[in-house]
């Protein structure tokens, strides 16, 4: 998917948890990390916080099985850990 500033917010929570594939049991990881350099910084500062809150969401209900949320970093990004 090509990730540019016009983007939806719901194809933007669509590829992070599609990605969620990529990872290893135990790996923790932001949400950031879902994305390539480059598309995240194509994403709009307003998108980046609504998309942290849908995906802490996610990881809270239909998400809770694949992954768990950590706590927050010194940077105030919330980390997860795969299960």
């Amino acid at each position: 998917m090509l990730i540019n500033n016009s983007t939806s917010l719901q194809d933007l929570f669509n590829e992070s948890v599609n990605t969620l594939s990529d990872l290893q049991s135990g790996e923790i990881f932001i949400v950031k990390q879902l994305f390539r350099g480059f598309e995240w910084e194509r994403i709009q500062k307003g998108n980046r916080t609504k998309l942290g809150s849908m995906f802490f969401n996610y990881a809270n209900n239909n998400g809770s099985s694949i992954i768990v949320p950590l706590g927050k970093t010194a940077q105030n990004q919330q980390q997860y850990r795969k299960i």
